[in-house]
């Protein structure tokens, strides 16, 4: 009955009192709100793994300055005892292992690792509650977690056993969780602010701390047990791992006694498999980059403009059908081409980008528009425009379309400011990419220009060539006189330039559209076709007589070139007419022509003579 109330529009049941009614995912409990904060959200998380790297080089410093307070010299016990000095006796084999096991600590410092001991513990065991899923097994065992509880512990032990509170602890082992959370921190910190940096720079990072964390780890283990050898110092300590790790080997510093040996072979084991890893690791990035094309340098996007091509796979007229036509204007001059394509470059698309006219301002990037790492290469974000076109040879045309669509959302995404042109192959398709700023859709062209014969014919001919950048030299080696005049006229396009400013034009200001375009074609060899008031946005194709040319007006006209870069010759025209005068005529001989075909041929001919004189 209510749902019928609903449906007829019942006003006794629209004034009823409604209950709002809230749904929750298990988004409500204590632990999802944790977890939440400590590991879904970005930003937060990102605070979470700078605060525990920044313990973890806390401890690590805590740690150098304990060494630097202790002399093992002033006495070695436990908290409490009475202290016993120790000296070192070469010739003796037997080890005192006191100084390894005790250390002085003094009490301020002592609270200070306590202290951040019980941070790091109570962090670690939230953070292993959040992330359990089952096995808890798994969580335990995990590398980290061993090290945490061997570094923290300890400390918390202490507390209610104060005799233990200098018993040494490896806190220096620090270090490599320090080195783990830096891991997870750069890819929280390029989440959070939507980028990223280089497979190659996070690589390079990860070496060099990898190799940092093997010297201050051998560092601080040779100098601690060495305290029942020779008791060296840090620096000293510090002096001969890298004396070791370089494979120089001076031998001036050894370790005397055999667990200190025994540390130095586990130290160039773990380095000889740890550090070719990350070096092969590194050469296979590097291998890869200059494979796929490297990067577009960011101060290069921020000082030159680009525009960025993307395309599922790169054929040769593809490439070379766009380059001529973005090219072909003359503001288009400085910009670079950045191209983005997941395949590698086949040998002929290498060879053109290897001719310098292309090499200088095109430049190859493999990647895939779907990958946020690969736009940023590309620096879409910078972009003066993207253009992402299929090829015209496509078999399953619907599953170009389907591509180029996540392309084209993916770019849309990632720089919503950039001006995006899309080429769909199917109609049926436009409306995914309605949000582009430009569609074009082939079928659509193609059934539009064949519908348009039908009513003028030849019109799909007239447009084709309108579009397509061409010099007009084609067919003129061709014997049939309408090849060399089909090619010589496909290079003609439409130019606009202001009324007022114009030598084609000027002179039919206050005159009838009709009469300005017959007289300019027949004067000069343009065709007037349309025009633009100041005042008005729209364009007005062969407006008819009644319209009446303002100095104000924007024409419109088809040429081989536009007027600025046109020659208008006189003096050559007047010296040509006075010799004709003074021979046979200009209307005898066999090639006899009406008088404005004539100058018609003339006008159009002096479009392609540029610096000559005026």
């Amino acid at each position: 009955y209510r749902f019928r109330d609903l449906l007829l529009g019942d006003p006794s049941f629209q004034n009823d009192d409604r209950v709002q009614v809230e749904f929750y995912v298990n988004e409500n409990t204590f632990k999802e709100r944790l977890k939440l904060f400590f590991i879904k959200n970005q930003r937060s998380s990102l605070r979470i793994r700078l605060f525990n790297f920044s313990l973890k080089l806390l401890t690590c410093l805590l740690y150098i300055v304990r060494v630097l307070l202790d002399d093992p010299a002033l006495g070695i016990g436990c908290w409490g005892c009475p202290k016993q000095n120790y000296s070192f006796n070469d010739s003796s084999s037997e080890i005192n292992w006191a100084p390894i096991l005790w250390v002085e600590r003094k009490m301020t410092l002592w609270a200070i690792q306590v202290i951040v001991a019980i941070i790091s513990f109570l962090e670690t065991m939230l953070l292993i509650y959040l992330s359990y899923k089952g096995n808890i097994w798994e969580q335990i065992f995990r590398v980290s977690f061993v090290l945490e509880m061997i570094n923290t512990l300890p400390f918390i032990i202490t507390i209610f056993w104060p005799p233990l509170r200098n018993l040494f602890i490896p806190v220096f082992l620090n270090c490599w969780l320090a080195k783990h959370a830096l891991e997870n921190m750069i890819n929280d910190f390029h989440r959070a602010i939507l980028r990223t940096q280089s497979a190659m720079f996070n690589q390079v990072l990860i070496l060099f701390c990898t190799l940092l964390c093997l010297v201050f780890t051998g560092t601080c283990g040779i100098q601690h047990l060495e305290r029942a050898g020779e008791n060296l110092s840090l620096l000293t300590s510090f002096y001969f791992c890298i004396v070791t790790f370089s494979t120089v080997g001076y031998g001036d510093v050894t370790p005397k006694i055999w667990p200190s040996q025994l540390l130095v072979v586990i130290m160039i084991c773990v380095a000889l498999v740890v550090l070719p890893l990350q070096f092969e690791e590194l050469v296979y990035l590097w291998m890869e980059r200059q494979k796929s094309g490297g990067n577009y340098s960011r101060h290069r996007a921020q000082t030159e403009k680009h525009v960025v091509l993307c395309v599922s796979s790169l054929k040769i007229d593809l490439l070379m059908d766009f380059l001529n036509e973005f090219y072909a204007h003359p503001r288009l001059q400085d910009y670079y081409v950045v191209i983005l394509c997941p395949t590698e470059m086949d040998v002929q698309v290498r060879r053109v980008l290897q001719i310098p006219l292309w090499s200088q301002r095109v430049i190859y990037l493999q990647g895939s528009a779907l990958k946020d790492q690969d736009l940023m290469r590309a620096k879409m974000d910078n972009g003066e425009a993207c253009f992402i076109l299929s090829s015209r040879n496509e078999v399953d045309r619907t599953a170009a379309d389907h591509q180029t669509i996540l392309r084209a959302w993916a770019v849309k995404d990632f720089a919503p400011n950039c001006p995006l042109y899309v080429q769909i192959l199917k109609p049926e398709n436009k409306f995914h990419v309605k949000f582009a700023d430009h569609v074009v859709c082939e079928e659509e062209c193609k059934y539009a220009m064949l519908a348009l014969n039908c009513i003028c014919p030849a019109t799909s001919t007239l447009i084709t060539l309108l579009v397509h950048t061409s010099r007009g030299q084609e067919g003129q080696e061709s014997p049939e006189q309408w090849q060399r005049m089909y090619g010589r006229c496909s290079g003609n396009e439409v130019y606009h330039i202001r009324m007022g400013d114009s030598k084609f034009f000027r002179e039919y200001e206050g005159k009838s559209f009709t009469y300005a375009a017959f007289h300019a074609h027949k004067k000069y060899g343009v065709c007037l076709i349309g025009l633009k008031r100041e005042d008005n946005k729209s364009i007005l194709l062969n407006p008819g007589p009644r319209h009446i040319l303002a100095a104000s007006d924007t024409c419109f006209y088809i040429n081989i070139t536009k007027e600025e870069n046109s020659a208008f010759i006189f003096k050559q025209e007047e010296k040509r007419k006075k010799r004709a005068f003074s021979g046979q005529g200009l209307h005898e001989g066999p090639a006899r022509l009406p008088v404005h075909s004539i100058i018609a041929s003339m006008g159009t001919v002096a479009m392609d003579l540029q610096g000559t004189e005026h």
